[in-house]
């Protein structure tokens, strides 16, 4: 009991200059900073000198030194230090002057500020990320609807769909916030703590302290928060207030991204403080419980030996740190942080100088939170980094063998695999042997060895040289004849002299050599003189039948002897994994099940990145994502995929598990009276119902106002349509003709376009008058329509190439491949026959006024004029769009990327659109995708070099183009999940994040680590940016030529270029 009280009562002065210790030189190691301490009497900047001059001397820490764990400070956590590192000092330069001058002045404005303000170096850092988050905010407010973080302007998009889960708006690098909240809000138990809370009585007078005055107005908002998440109409809901009262709480003016596990771990230390305060009131005179220490902490008992001497204390915890550095799964981390040190000494009789200790858990919260250690400080560069080594957690976590009461059975059994890991090192090493054999660089199994000298010694020669499969008779040129080289001076003074007859020999010599002068061949095989008996593949050169069976047959035995030998060490080897495997799944150690309830998950690197949660939903049985204002469903394959580590640069940083023996934590809460379960409002207690009715009538104002404004404008454009017509209507009357036309059919004066139209139209009433009997101009109208809509039939039909598209050439293309009813084709072809720039000769004259007075005849319930126009509206979208596209492709042939951009991402939104409602409504979908993702990758691409280039204009205009242009397109390329889309967002993040390991100059640096979280923003909430480009009014003709010189120049383009 003295020890424990002990530990509780040590200094927090002491804690604050391990704090600071610790983030100014990225040491961890408790004993070292202690000891820095101790030997500087208290002086930080000579306590890091020492450590400075340490870390240079020792670079790794000696693994026989442990500390005691009631040296720890008073912290009821475990302590987690600050990942997210601010202002990192440089310890590696060369001028130690300037060193200390800066180590000095830091530690001399964080010792200034802990005594003006009682404020610590995490609370200041939570300050300076939240202080970041509302003036995000302020700023969203200020933009226009142009820019990137604006919501949608319809409030129908922002509209909740049934009963789906409300996601969190995002109000600026609060990614973190999402996370842990909404990880906290689908513990059910935690809900209903939140909902029913109500503040002491007394907080109706001042506050007494500053923990009141901050805490209890936040735990109100948290309350709201959570009110709108469960009663909310909306797709999503704004958590600027519950941030603003965190920001008020502290003051800073410097801003960073948050840490979770640091957020978690201070939230719940606020919310703890709002209970106790609740506690203390309800229980007068006895002892309070405090609801958020019953849900969210445990205890462990620390057995250990320090120099000999055994202690043993009882400490409690929160959140509990795991390292991930070393290790392949949960388990490995969790028996390497519940043991340190030479553990033999523990639990033996004999009085050992040896120091360890052992951490065994007495209780186990019924939410038990792992932080995933994922960053380390790298004091070499100065900065921390990420860790993103794969590490595995299982869905189902059994946590008896760490518990006290099965300390001695634990024991055993991690005795017990200590010792198969042993005799498993062994026979690994026995195998390695059979599977790599030899004594040089190269080594090969041994059963292949054997078998290979079994084929070599079964070889035959094939022949006893190589060089008597060449003919050395026909030389290079095709002639015939063999022509020997001359023998070497070696090889002359190793031949016998010739037998000579006299002189008479000497010319005869003289002109062979000649000749052989004359008529050089190359012959390597036969220069290279290689001895005469080499066989053309290796084989024995002499062997009997008796020794070749003799070694066959103990090659055969020994090849036989060796795969049986691999074959047991092998199943040996799998026999003890598996007892590994199954050394705890007795019924005895899995009696503490814990099932996984989320996962948080940041995608980036050290000092910037992306959070997002998947949390378990039980009623559903399925996983769901949710990543700021997006929740969707998801899978445990895309949680391993996205968690585990090792693919991309996200992993899990933080699990929370629930004790499945304890259903309350995730139950619906069930009506007293009706024993109904208790969903939407009825959860809510009154106060927070009037609050959530009163947003909810807000939006639904919002939405009529919305639909009033539509209204209107409708009305305004049929009114406007309505003048336009009788405006034509008038003109029609005056001059004996005029319908009101679309201006694709029609155009006011005989131009080029309209003259093409014309010539088909007098073509087919050319070819109607030669062929129809009937000379009356309705008969003649009736022919010509027949005839020219088989002509278009035709086209329709047609199988073209890309850079011809007849549904651009006339409207009826476009309504036959779509299938437009019957009626809807006819009134349109009459419409092109009653045109009044049709020529003006008696016959043309005649079916024109025949044409005209078959519209006028055509009652209203014929042709319902609301389909008609639709028909028509989606033609004048399929045009608009082609010119979108076209007009893109253009620009993108010609490099011009920027302008290119807005026209294909307009262009393949509206094609989406069209293509949704019919297969032949637009154009190539994969075709635009592919411009699209192009045109972004190379704007990526010259944005990154003008960074590079380190020039501040550059820097700046290519941070704007990936603010202004790339990042506000990247969620249209996410949101469905195309694979080439994906990899493309990919490739752009991976440059980005590449520049995080270089050296750069700082104020590069501040603005990278700004602008990334915005380039690793996983939302698919589409949000409005830049309107789309004016458009020039195209003739068809013009439209037509067009589209045929850039498909035509697209075809030209290679494979891989498209």
């Amino acid at each position: 009991l003295k020890v424990f009280i002990n530990v509780c009562d040590v200094d927090a002065h002491q804690q604050t200059l391990l704090n600071q210790l610790r983030e100014v030189t990225g040491t961890t190691d408790i004993q070292l900073l202690q000891q820095a301490l101790q030997v500087s009497n208290g002086d930080l900047a000579e306590a890091v000198a020492f450590l400075t001059e340490k870390n240079a001397k020792v670079p790794q820490q000696d693994e026989t030194t442990y500390y005691q764990t009631s040296q720890v400070a008073s912290d009821r956590y475990i302590s987690v230090g600050s990942q997210a590192d601010t202002n990192v000092i440089d310890l590696t330069g060369d001028d130690k002057d300037d060193l200390q001058r800066a180590i000095a002045l830091s530690l001399e404005e964080s010792n200034r500020a802990f005594r003006e303000t009682g404020i610590t170096d995490e609370e200041q850092a939570i300050s300076r990320v939240l202080e970041a988050s509302i003036a995000e905010n302020k700023a969203s407010l200020k933009r226009t609807h142009t820019e990137v973080w604006s919501d949608s302007p319809n409030p129908h998009d922002r509209k909740r769909i049934d009963n789906c889960p409300v996601g969190l708006k995002n109000v600026g690098n609060t990614c973190w916030f999402s996370a842990v909240i909404q990880s906290l809000f689908n513990l059910l138990e935690f809900q209903r703590l939140v909902l029913n809370y109500s503040p002491p009585a007394r907080v109706h007078d001042l506050p007494r302290n500053q923990k009141e005055h901050r805490n209890l107005p936040f735990m109100q908002e948290l309350r709201n928060l959570f009110s709108l998440m469960v009663g909310s109409k909306r797709k999503y809901v704004d958590p600027s207030r519950a941030v603003e009262i965190l920001k008020d709480a502290f003051k800073s003016s410097e801003s960073q991204q948050q840490d979770v596990s640091e957020f978690t771990h201070k939230l719940l230390d606020w919310l703890e403080d709002a209970f106790q305060m609740k506690a203390e009131e309800d229980r007068e005179g006895e002892k309070p419980k405090n609801p958020m220490v019953e849900l969210f902490y445990g205890r462990f008992l620390a057995v250990g030996v320090l120099e000999g001497k055994k202690f043993e204390n009882t400490e409690m915890f929160g959140q509990y740190p795991l390292q991930v550095n070393g290790f392949k799964d949960l388990h490995e981390c969790l028996e390497a942080a519940m043991i340190e040190g030479e553990i033999e000494s523990l639990h033996s009789a004999e009085n050992s100088a040896r120091s360890g200790q052992e951490h065994w858990f007495t209780e186990l919260p019924p939410v038990l939170t792992f932080e995933l250690s994922r960053f380390e400080f790298n004091q070499a560069l100065g900065r921390p980094e990420k860790i993103h080594n794969k590490l595995e957690f299982p869905s189902m976590l059994y946590m008896d063998r760490y518990m006290d009461r099965n300390r001695e059975i634990t024991r055993i059994k991690r005795e017990e695999i200590r010792r198969l890991k042993e005799h498993l090192t062994l026979l690994q090493q026995r195998l390695e042997r059979y599977l790599s054999y030899g004594s040089g660089p190269k080594r090969f199994p041994l059963a292949d060895v054997l078998q290979y000298a079994m084929e070599f010694a079964s070889s035959k020669p094939v022949c006893t040289s190589p060089v008597e499969d060449i003919d050395a008779s026909a030389p290079p040129g095709g002639t015939t004849g063999q022509q020997l080289p001359p023998p070497s001076t070696a090889e002359q003074d190793s031949l016998p002299p010739l037998e000579s007859s006299g002189p008479a020999s000497s010319p005869t010599t003289a002109s062979t050599v000649a000749q052989q002068q004359r008529v050089p061949i190359h012959k390597p095989f036969t220069q290279s003189r290689l001895p005469p008996d080499l066989p053309m593949h290796p084989a024995p050169r002499h062997i009997t039948e008796e020794e070749l069976r003799v070694l066959e047959g103990c090659l055969h035995r020994w090849r036989s002897e060796v795969e049986n030998d691999t074959r047991d060490l092998q199943g040996s080897i799998t026999r003890i994994h598996r007892t590994i495997e199954l050394m705890y799944s007795d019924k005895s150690m899995m009696q503490v099940p814990y099932r996984l309830h989320a996962v948080l998950v940041h995608e980036g690197q050290a000092n910037a990145g992306h959070y997002w949660a998947y949390i378990y939903d039980p009623h559903q049985r399925c996983w769901m994502k949710y990543n700021d204002i997006s929740v969707t469903k998801s899978s445990w394959e895309e949680l391993v995929r996205d968690s585990f580590g090792g693919y991309r640069n996200a992993s899990a940083y933080c699990l929370m598990y629930i004790n499945d023996k304890k259903p309350f934590l995730i139950e619906e809460e069930f009506d007293k009276e009706t024993g109904q379960i208790l969903s939407g409002m009825d959860k809510l207690p009154p106060d927070l119902k009037h609050f959530v009715r009163e947003d909810n009538e807000l939006f639904d104002k919002e939405i009529e106002e919305w639909d009033a404004l539509q209204a209107r404008k409708a009305q305004q454009e049929k009114l406007a349509l309505a003048t336009a017509a009788a405006a034509a209507s008038a003109a029609s009357n005056n001059t004996g003709q005029g319908h009101g036309d679309p201006e694709y059919m029609e155009q006011p004066s005989p131009t080029n376009d309209s003259k093409h139209l014309q010539e088909d139209t007098e073509r087919a009433i050319s070819r109607a008058a030669a062929e129809q009997e009937e000379r009356s101009p309705e008969a003649l109208l009736n022919a010509a329509i027949k005839l020219e809509y088989a002509r278009l039939l035709r086209f329709a039909q047609e199988d073209t190439s890309p850079e011809i598209d007849y549904r651009l050439q006339h409207i009826i293309v476009y309504f036959i491949q779509n299938q437009a009813p019957k009626k809807i084709l006819e009134r349109t072809l009459l419409t092109q026959f009653a045109d009044r720039n049709l020529a003006f000769d008696e016959r043309c004259k005649s079916i024109m006024n025949v044409a005209r007075a078959k519209l006028d005849l055509i009652k209203p319930e014929e042709v319902n004029m609301d389909e008609y126009e639709m028909w028509h509206q989606a033609y004048r979208n399929f045009r608009e769009t082609t010119s979108f596209m076209v007009t893109g492709l253009e620009l993108f042939q010609k490099t011009n990327y920027m302008e290119a951009l807005m026209y294909l991402i307009y262009s393949y939104q509206y094609n989406k659109e069209l293509l949704s409602k019919g297969l032949y409504r637009g154009h190539d979908e994969e075709l635009l995708g592919h411009y699209r993702r192009q045109c972004l990758l190379k704007l990526n691409e010259q944005a990154a070099a003008m960074f590079e280039s380190g020039e501040e204009p550059e820097v700046t205009t290519g941070l704007g183009v990936m603010n202004e242009l790339v990042v506000p397109c990247i969620p249209l390329l996410l949101i469905h999940d195309a694979d080439r889309d994906l990899l493309a967002v990919e490739d752009m993040r991976n440059r980005w994040c590449s520049y995080l390991g270089q050296e750069m100059e700082s104020n590069l640096q501040e603005k990278l680590t700004d602008f990334l979280p915005k380039l690793l923003d996983c939302s698919t909430e589409i949000k409005s940016f830049h309107d789309p480009p004016k458009l020039p009014t195209y003739s068809t003709l013009e439209l037509c030529e067009r589209f045929s010189r850039i498909m035509a120049a697209l075809c030209r383009v290679p494979t891989e270029g498209r």
